[in-house]
């Protein structure tokens, strides 16, 4: 990193100033300054977090392996599993990688099997925001899922040690994503005689899963979200055609949804225009 020539004359200058009682006074100043200086450059060319490992008081490092020896079934495939691919095994690597990174050091509980010396990221999510901290920011935003209210964790909808960290496993990677978010909005989820052919690239298409600025979750607002897929083209005579139908009447309603007309944005028993 080079420091602005600018900035070290003014330093010189200012060093041969004043008498040597204050000279000195000034030559702390100037070094305080600069490592300041420093710092905050460091701290702006920085291009990831630093995340301080957790801690529980009075425990230390063992490493995955001696968890393996108890937790047998969530050790099964973690190692393939996208936080495991990051672990180097053994205790050193043990605070910012494998089990130990999300539960904090292991050795009391190692030593007393109680779950009163582990963190348990059910009932602590912020074990998960310290490293997903753009995921942080989002629960956050005005419509979001309940995390921070405790009325979900991330277990609810990620299986961390699985292989696959959207659940359950098995099948499409879509599919896997929508079972996720149909474990509970059944109704959304369940099947339609007329589907709405969005859910077949997942619900994400549609809604943000963890936070968003508009409301029930989407990712855009009103007719924004719904005419990324259907193409809104104006004739010369001024007609708004909108999946070949003439819709210049029907805009003047409303939205999409809010005027009443395609109300089962999910799908639909009766209607295949997504109508009750």
């Amino acid at each position: 990193m080079k420091i602005p020539a600018e900035f070290l004359a003014q330093i010189a200058l200012w060093l041969r100033g004043g008498c040597l009682r204050h000279r000195r006074v000034r030559t702390a100043a100037a070094a305080t300054g600069l490592l300041a200086l420093l710092l905050a450059v460091a701290c702006a060319n920085l291009d990831r977090s630093v995340v301080a490992p957790l801690h529980i008081a009075g425990a230390t490092h063992l490493g995955s392996a001696a968890c393996a020896d108890c937790h047998a079934e969530q050790s099964r495939w973690f190692a393939s599993s996208p936080h495991g691919r990051r672990d180097r095994g053994g205790a050193d690597w043990a605070p910012v990688a494998g089990c130990e990174s999300c539960h904090g050091p292991g050795s009391r509980h190692a030593a007393t099997s109680s779950p009163e010396w582990i963190i348990n990221p059910r009932r602590e999510p912020e074990a998960c925001l310290q490293c997903h901290i753009h995921t942080a920011a989002e629960f956050r935003l005005p419509s979001h899922h309940p995390l921070v209210e405790g009325r979900i964790d991330c277990v609810s909808c990620h299986d961390p040690h699985g292989t696959e960290i959207l659940k359950p496993a098995g099948g499409l990677a879509m599919a896997r994503e929508n079972a996720a978010c149909g474990a509970c909005h059944r109704e959304q989820h369940r099947p339609f005689v007329f589907e709405h052919e969005a859910l077949r690239e997942g619900c994400t298409v549609c809604h943000a899963p963890h936070g968003s600025i508009h409301g029930r979750l989407l990712t855009a607002p009103g007719n924004h979200l719904c005419l990324k897929c259907h193409a809104q083209n104006q004739t010369a005579t001024g007609q708004i055609i909108i999946g070949k139908v003439d819709h210049t009447a029907s805009l003047r309603l409303g939205g999409c949804y809010t005027a009443g007309c395609h109300m089962a944005v999910h799908g639909s028993n009766l209607q295949p225009k997504l109508r009750y």
